[in-house]
């Protein structure tokens, strides 16, 4: 079995540590390039409200039933099989594709010292470093990411307090950057859509509680705190984070993003701006690579968990749920890796490009997780429950908050793909399409073939 030894402090830091990361770091400035301050702003404020009806909904099934696999394995119980199968192979692909995104954007950061340096080396580095962390215990995994994301939040809250003075210190408080070009909402719905599939992104991680509950000692008690925590953190940090952002730079400021091709960290970008010197911005852009690969290392736990999880329940082949004597599920952890390994294909189509790409595919894969957890609360509570006593914590709004999540996770999904209507090519439908066609064949897979081979 896994090992048991990871407290409230660590859950609290694990679930900030996936959240707060690329998505806050790096993925905030590209959605104010592509959506406009107001865009961005909006997208992240609604997501935010999203994500609170998610992880109540979700801290509700683990505090009434810990487990390992969260909501793949409450999705497969309370919707039914072939539905939770295809979450569980949704949700491992999904931490496993971030952290190829994760590494891609802490390449991004790199070069910042060194602009012509090697993305193949640089990836190299940084891959095998954090799959050099995770092969330790659990309980080392979870000292490792809850200093690091500690260190992660008192740089959040210098940003934002430094960040706060220097806004005072401009015309109009910076709301100029309001009103330029097209601002404040940049491309109309195809700016807003695309900003929400990054705000999306920035959010993923905030269901960590859930995989890890099957690793807490006291998870009636240690997981509803953990949910209140994380969720005003994380609302404070990317709202606050996001419009100081919007204020200091403008949204068309080349050096956030060109095209497709994410140039640098907004906040390096201030910092080396508005501060003398290049020491504050060298700092600052070493504490935001830390904060990546803290991610990385979170999404590398996330995806090692849910393989073991489904090879321990018969949907992955068994030697993924192979464990070592101090309680690591190596293959799975290994064959994740493999997956991650993706961020080597930088070298072929480059590393600001292959940064979208997997931002796009990771964002609509943590939706349909969404979803999924959404789904799943609802029913439990419709179908499974009879009496609310049993429950040691209980989600707020119910059922406006599952119903609100599952229709507006729907519309995003479907929205994504408006811009196909007028520019419609492979690479965009795949970004865009290509993770809910292969849920939906999961499933049909799971009905038609698999269940049939499992009865034989």
């Amino acid at each position: 079995m896994l090992a048991k030894t990871l407290e409230t402090r660590h859950l609290n830091m694990i679930a900030l540590g996936g959240s707060i990361g690329t998505g806050i770091f790096l993925a905030s400035g590209y959605a104010i390039s592509v959506a406009g301050p107001g865009g961005a702003l909006i997208a992240y404020f609604l997501i935010s409200i999203m994500v609170f009806f998610l992880i109540t909904s979700l801290g509700e099934l683990a505090a009434y039933r810990p487990s390992t696999g969260t909501f793949c394995e409450y999705s497969g119980d309370y919707v039914n099989k072939p539905f939770g199968y295809a979450m569980g192979i949704n949700y491992w692909f999904n931490w496993s594709i971030t952290i190829a995104a994760e590494i891609s954007a802490a390449v991004i950061v790199i070069k910042f010292w060194f602009p012509h340096g090697s993305d193949l080396l640089f990836s190299a580095i940084l891959f095998f470093t954090i799959l050099g962390l995770n092969i330790f215990s659990v309980r080392v995994f979870g000292e490792i990411e809850y200093f690091m994301s500690i260190l992660k939040v008192f740089v959040i809250l210098v940003v934002i307090i430094l960040g706060s003075i220097l806004v005072c210190g401009q015309p109009n408080f910076g709301l100029n950057n309001f009103v330029i070009a097209d601002a404040p909402f940049h491309d109309g719905w195809i700016g807003f859509f695309n900003g929400f599939l990054l705000a999306g992104f920035s959010f993923q991680g905030s269901e960590l509680i859930g995989v890890t509950s099957g690793e807490a000692k006291d998870p009636a008690t240690s997981i509803p705190k953990a949910v209140k925590n994380v969720f005003w953190r994380l609302f404070l940090f990317y709202i606050l984070a996001t419009l100081i952002v919007s204020l200091l730079i403008p949204f068309n400021d080349k050096r956030m993003a060109t095209e497709d091709n994410v140039y640098s960290s907004p906040f390096t970008l201030i910092f080396s701006h508005y501060l003398p010197g290049t020491i504050a911005a060298n700092l600052l852009n070493f504490v935001i690579l830390v904060a990546i690969l803290s991610a990385a290392n979170a999404s590398m736990y996330s995806a090692t968990r849910t393989l073991w999880y489904m090879s321990h329940k018969n949907q992955a082949p068994k030697i993924f749920s192979k464990i070592t004597s101090y309680g690591l599920p190596i293959y799975a952890l290994l064959a994740t890796a493999l997956v991650g390994a993706t961020v080597f294909l930088s070298s072929f189509i480059g590393n600001g490009v292959l940064f979208t790409h997997l931002v796009q595919i990771s964002s609509t894969c943590g939706f349909i997780a969404w979803f999924g957890i959404s789904l799943s609360h609802y029913n439990f509570r419709k179908y499974h429950i009879t009496d609310l006593n049993k429950l040691s914590y209980r989600a707020i709004w119910f059922p406006f908050g599952p119903i609100f999540s599952m229709i507006f996770i729907g519309i995003i999904i479907l929205g994504q793909g408006y811009e196909l209507v007028s520019s419609f090519t492979l690479a965009n439908f795949i970004d865009s399409y290509g993770t809910t066609v292969l849920f939906i064949a999961l499933m049909v897979y799971y009905k038609t073939i698999r269940k049939n081979a499992l009865v034989k």
